[in-house]
């Protein structure tokens, strides 16, 4: 866990930490569904939001934007360790995976389209909706609802030769639990080595480690508001081999060109600051030198820290009594899960999600319930439960908000503290 004299630098670097700037002081736990924002992109998206020049001018402004738009993408390429390929922006997370399926689908050879019943509809819809519109089968490999994740051994009866597109989550929003995007593409590769590997990011990218040069995939998807950007856009790094497909583009134009229309420049530095802040905090938590290692070395502080609190919160801290204390609770993925990834899904017998949700917002701490919907009800359907109550930590909340959640429970459900 981080000690406390960084903690507070790390939380010193995010606006609105301890308080909502409508209704005051507040425990934010409510990460999943978009994190806190470093002060730097507020200042740079500011101020660029007030820049007037357009990109590809013959003058030194313009140059000024082409250069930060570099940059940025110079600077994910390293956070992502891309293995060539290009990274590019577009309208959201969601949008981004929609886009590669459609050009994976539209372009591939023939042969079905595979994911997993993990996924959130960002990429399982999207999937779904093109292998219909390409004439391809879809295969849905059955996640583990005791574990609240899927493995290479689970998509190992399901592999064919043929497979033309594959899916995967790096790490569901729903149960909180990571997966081996690794191990599963290399699996996918052995039997199709022709198959092209898109991997939603969108809930991982802020918990931990990616490493696309490891991961051998093609596509990979981030939603910047939740990796401590902006709303507004969503970027994706792609593979030069699903580049070398048909895409849409301007025609005329670069055939490499992904990106449609004039894309925000202060979008692009946002991402650089992303970049920048844990570039910082890997040189805190280590003596490593080279930008790539001390993102490594953030990743790693940041999942050890989140690892922390989340333990805290299942099974208690100093005279903080648990979750796992109260009678009728029940944690999705259980409760001793190394796959977890700084969230804890739960219900309570005897108490309704939506009432836990309320009660602990008019005790200053924020959480967000899940519905058995057409968000989540894949998880939640095959567990029987119409809903449940998502906390969602990041590495800047502290074990004292941890306990003070933990107190407002006992409360609510009449237990001792």
């Amino acid at each position: 866990m981080f000690a406390p004299d960084l903690l507070g630098a790390i939380r010193a670097r995010f606006a609105h930490v301890d308080e909502c700037p409508l209704t005051g002081p507040r425990i934010f736990f409510e990460n999943a569904g978009g994190a806190l924002t470093l002060n730097s992109v507020v200042d740079t998206s500011a101020r660029f939001a007030a820049i007037p020049d357009n990109q590809g001018r013959t003058n030194a402004m313009s140059k000024h934007l082409m250069e930060v738009i570099a940059k940025a993408r110079a600077d994910m390429a390293l956070l992502l360790n891309a293995p060539g390929g290009q990274v590019i922006l577009g309208e959201s997370g969601t949008e981004m995976l929609y886009r590669m399926i459609r050009n994976a689908c539209s372009g591939a050879g023939p042969g079905p389209v595979i994911g997993s019943t993990l996924e959130h509809p960002a990429s399982r819809s999207a999937a779904q909706h093109w292998a219909g519109l390409s004439g391809r089968d879809y295969i849905a490999v059955p996640h583990d609802d005791a574990t609240g994740t899927v493995t290479a051994d689970d998509y190992r009866p399901h592999l064919r030769p043929d497979l033309a597109v594959a899916t995967i989550i790096h790490t569901s929003p729903v149960t909180g639990m990571g997966v081996d995007v690794a191990g599963i593409a290399a699996e996918i590769r052995k039997v199709a080595p022709g198959c092209l590997i898109i991997v939603d990011g969108i809930q991982h990218a802020a918990h931990g480690h990616i490493d696309l040069t490891e991961a051998g995939v093609d596509g990979y998807a981030i939603s910047p508001y939740k990796m401590f950007s902006r709303h507004g856009y969503g970027v994706a790094w792609v593979s030069d081999r699903l580049t070398a497909l048909p895409h849409e583009a301007l025609i005329g134009g670069p055939k490499e060109n992904w990106e449609l229309g004039t894309r925000d420049t202060g979008a692009y530095a946002t991402l650089s600051d992303v970049v920048a802040y844990l570039d910082w905090l890997g040189g805190e938590v280590s003596d490593e030198i080279a930008p790539r290692a001390r993102i490594e070395a953030a990743a790693a502080a940041i999942h050890d820290h989140e690892h922390a609190l989340t333990e805290a919160m299942l099974h208690g801290t100093g005279n903080h009594a648990g979750l796992t204390t109260l009678p009728g609770v029940h944690v999705i993925g259980g409760v001793d899960n190394p796959a977890r990834e700084g969230l804890v899904s739960f219900w309570l017998d005897g108490m309704t999600s939506a009432d836990i949700v309320t009660g602990l917002e008019a005790r200053g701490v924020r959480v967000h319930i899940r519905k058995a919907d057409h968000y989540s009800g894949n998880i939640l359907a095959p567990l029987g439960q119409p809903d449940c109550v998502r906390v969602s930590l990041a590495h800047y909340n502290s074990v004292d908000e941890v306990a003070r959640f933990l107190d407002a429970m006992q409360e609510m459900a009449g237990a001792p503290a």
